[in-house]
């Protein structure tokens, strides 16, 4: 059996993913072979396996840090908010089925025998396996049936750091209230405490340290500062869905969805100067933006409604009218067509027209279908045409099949019309050319020059978790740590 170790966090937000993430890095650095492991995590954002399972997003990206493959071993339960009181229940990669808040919560303890059952074949093929907590460990309506927390922890004798986060304020009711919660047998497990996401000098902390300690009877084993690293958010969390501002010579609007996907197939024009990328909620939000792009979204039916009721639907479609070009990625390429129907009630029923964009429509299937794919795009005309020829790579999750009436975009699908276009691949832009191409014709069009080195994703992204884990490494004790995952403290 390997070593173990379990970031838990004070609440939602503390930092546990992408600390998971560091230490992944971190290990995997020194030589070890680390593994990722969140029994069950709530998230839009998600990703596909080789193997075509799908996980959530950020354990996709701890498993880049520790330089393996995405697993279905690493997130054996993952649940995609469909309402306010649902969601999709997938188990080891595959759609179990949807179920209300209560029923979940009801049955969710019949899924441990799975979850332990992904543990151990996890954990018998890696060195350390570095766990990651969801949320609080002290909700206390919820610890009875607790199995992502200290239940996991007491099942597989995890000891556990607790992170809080000082950035909003509240650290010390934070970490010395969540210790007074646990019960005896829980904190016993915790063998030490991070103060993650402090601004200024840390030496300035030096008696919040001490206090820290007295307190809560455990030894703070670093202060990680404020790191301002362009990796991925935990999508209910994220401050970029925030960003409403043109602050860019360029400018790219996102319509912000309600039930919004995987958001972070966006991330990538983040990356350069001068490239505003914003998320919109209304008409007056919108502008005259140099290209919109409608996103993915776990609700295409209701969002389709949503755009309705807020009018977006007319600011979209007037601007495309204009000339702005419009992409639409899973979700959003749906939206843009003629028809969404759904026959088998996935979505509740019934049938909606969509934008009428693309000359395609969508009929809903009971089958999901989540695969990797890669390809590249057809010769295509309008704006869009600067992307003939290039190749890509991403995955696709969706429950429709769409047909077109159109030309393909792409060899796998897709379909353009005039300056819309849109395809069921999430990461289409991620690679170096796709999105190279498409920021020079947006610099271009508005009579600027785009120089800057183009750099892919996956490549950008690796820079970034070395960078984080640097910043960890320097910040904590990790001679201290690997004791605790050795259990010689």
């Amino acid at each position: 059996m390997s070593m173990s170790i379990m970031i838990q966090g004070t609440m939602s937000g503390a930092g546990k993913s992408l600390l998971t993430a560091a230490l992944c890095r971190i290990f995997k650095q020194d030589g070890l072979s680390p593994a990722p492991f969140k029994s069950q995590n709530m998230a839009l954002n998600s990703f596909v396996t080789p193997d075509g399972l799908e996980i959530g997003r950020a354990q996709a990206l701890q498993a880049e840090a520790a330089g393996l493959e995405p697993s279905a071993l690493m997130n054996p339960i993952l649940l995609k908010p469909t309402t306010d009181v649902g969601s999709q229940v997938i188990v080891n990669g595959r759609v179990r089925g949807d179920m209300s808040a209560k029923d979940y919560f009801a049955h969710k303890r019949e899924l441990l025998p799975e979850i332990l059952d992904a543990y151990q074949k996890l954990s018998a093929l890696h060195d350390i396996i570095v766990i990651e907590g969801a949320g609080s460990p002290v909700e206390l309506n919820l610890k009875k049936d607790d199995i992502v927390n200290m239940g996991l922890a007491k099942f597989i004798n995890a000891p556990v750091l607790l992170v809080g986060n000082i950035d909003p304020g509240g650290i010390f009711a934070q970490l010395v209230g969540t210790i007074m919660l646990l019960d005896e047998d829980e904190r016993s497990l915790v063998k030490g405490l991070i103060v993650n996401r402090f601004r200024g000098d840390r030496s300035l902390f030096s008696d919040g340290v001490k206090i820290l300690e007295e307190k809560c009877g455990k030894p703070v084993l670093g202060v990680v500062p404020f790191i301002r690293c362009a990796l991925e958010d935990e999508d209910s969390l994220s401050d970029k869905l925030e960003m409403t501002a043109v602050n860019g010579l360029v400018d790219i609007a996102v319509i912000r969805l309600p039930k919004l996907s995987n958001f972070t197939d966006l991330d990538v024009f983040t990356q350069y100067d001068g490239v505003s990328v914003r998320y919109v909620r209304k008409p007056a939000e919108l502008g005259t933006p140099d290209l919109i792009i409608i996103p993915g979204t776990k609700s295409t039916v209701a969002d389709m409604c949503w755009l309705r009721d807020t009018g977006l639907d007319k600011a979209v479609k007037k601007c495309a009218e204009s000339g702005v070009p419009v992409f639409g990625i899973c979700g959003g390429f749906q939206i843009m067509g003629q028809s969404i129907s759904d026959p088998v009630g996935a979505e509740g029923g019934g049938s909606i027209k969509g934008l009428g964009l693309l000359p395609c429509s969508t009929v809903f299937e009971s089958q999901k279908h989540q695969k990797r794919v890669s390809g590249h795009f057809m010769d295509i005309g309008g704006f869009f045409s600067v992307l003939s020829g290039a190749g890509f790579e991403g995955y696709e999750i969706h429950m429709g099949r769409t047909q077109s009436d159109g030309e393909a975009l792409t060899n796998i699908g897709g379909c353009f019309a005039n300056n819309a276009a849109g395809c069921y691949v999430h990461g289409i832009f991620d690679t170096a050319e796709v999105s190279g191409r498409l920021l020079k014709a947006l610099f271009k069009a508005k009579g600027l020059d785009f120089t800057q080195k183009v750099i892919g994703r996956k490549e950008f992204r690796s820079a970034q978790l070395d960078l984080l884990a640097d910043e960890v490494r320097n910040s904590l004790d990790m001679e201290f740590i690997r004791k605790i995952a050795r259990r010689e403290i």
